[in-house]
């Protein structure tokens, strides 16, 4: 389910017709997240790592709302609820698209996240499909052999892209803890840094708990 924005009366009115005039409307920061606790945790359970860590993420993704804003043409909705769309690898070194339907149960998340990787790495191409081309997602993708501290991404200025786009980097230790690069691109007529310190707020608890 999804709701209208109205624009004239919304707080953010100068901001949102400011940006999304630019060619380029997109902004990202790059931050280190603490992953000791959870790849632990995800160990203890012998659950994947990653699928521990990107439930964590979306997890906290839906508690803001600003991540949850898409523009649809002239249209801005917010979304009740947004899902995992990842890339996924394969063993001939490709990857293909995926779309994982939330669950805030951990379990029932892994269950439907397993089914969906399988089916990319029984497919070929890229996989765009209609889950592939919506818009109630935020865009995931993980670079786990690169401890990157900046991240740009593939984008074509024809399309109306206002989806987030969160990129997980290598995992490493330093000082007893085992930490991670985070990168995160949004439409700034949708999000300002305040909305992308509070994600990374939220993920760093949510990996903690």
């Amino acid at each position: 389910m999804k709701r209208i924005i109205d624009v004239t009366t919304w707080n953010r009115k100068e901001h949102f017709e400011f940006f999304r005039n630019f060619e380029e409307p997109f902004f990202g920061i790059v931050a280190e997240v603490d992953c000791t606790a959870a790849y632990k945790k995800s160990k203890e359970i012998c659950e994947s790592f990653f699928l521990y860590y990107l439930h964590k993420s979306i997890s906290a993704a839906n508690q803001i709302e600003e991540f949850r804003y898409r523009l649809e043409g002239d249209v801005l909705v917010c979304y009740d609820t947004i899902n995992p769309s990842s890339t996924i690898g394969r063993p001939d070194g490709t990857f293909g698209y995926s779309f994982i339907e939330f669950r805030r149960d951990f379990k029932d998340f892994v269950e439907i996240a397993e089914i969906e990787i399988k089916a990319v790495q029984n497919s070929k191409g890229l996989r765009l499909n209609y889950n592939g081309m919506r818009t109630d997602v935020i865009h995931y993708s993980s670079i786990p052999w690169v401890k990157f501290t900046g991240l740009t991404h593939a984008r074509s200025f024809r399309m109306n892209d206002s989806v987030p786009k969160i990129s997980f980097g290598k995992l490493y230790d330093v000082d007893n803890k085992k930490m991670m690069p985070v990168a995160v691109n949004v439409h700034h007529g949708l999000a300002d840094g305040l909305h992308v310190g509070k994600y990374f707020e939220l993920f760093q608890e949510l990996l903690n708990s």
